[in-house]
């Protein structure tokens, strides 16, 4: 999973935090988007604007892996990052 996070934020990759607000007010990578999962599908326009690879991240990597299900199915270049923490050690 490393090598593939790496490649990704290599390309520049917007790392996008899908946790409930209060988790993110606990704690979050530096220059993260942060849109709640329920409301992805509201936001996916904004999200194909920034035209840049995308790598989700939550808490365990469940909530992370169902927006990338959803992403890539709108056509959007996105991995599963899983675990917030995982990814914030490499920015």
């Amino acid at each position: 999973m490393s090598v593939e996070i790496k490649e990704y934020l290599e390309k520049g990759a917007v790392v996008l935090d899908v946790r409930t607000l209060e988790e993110w007010n606990d704690g979050h990578s530096e220059g993260a988007k942060h849109i709640v999962l329920q409301t992805i599908p509201e936001h996916v326009d904004e999200i194909k604007s920034w035209n840049k690879p995308v790598i989700a991240v939550c808490r365990s990597g469940a909530r992370s892996g169902q927006a990338t299900q959803f992403l890539t199915n709108n056509g959007v270049d996105v991995i599963n990052g899983g675990p917030w923490g995982d990814v914030d050690q490499y920015l």
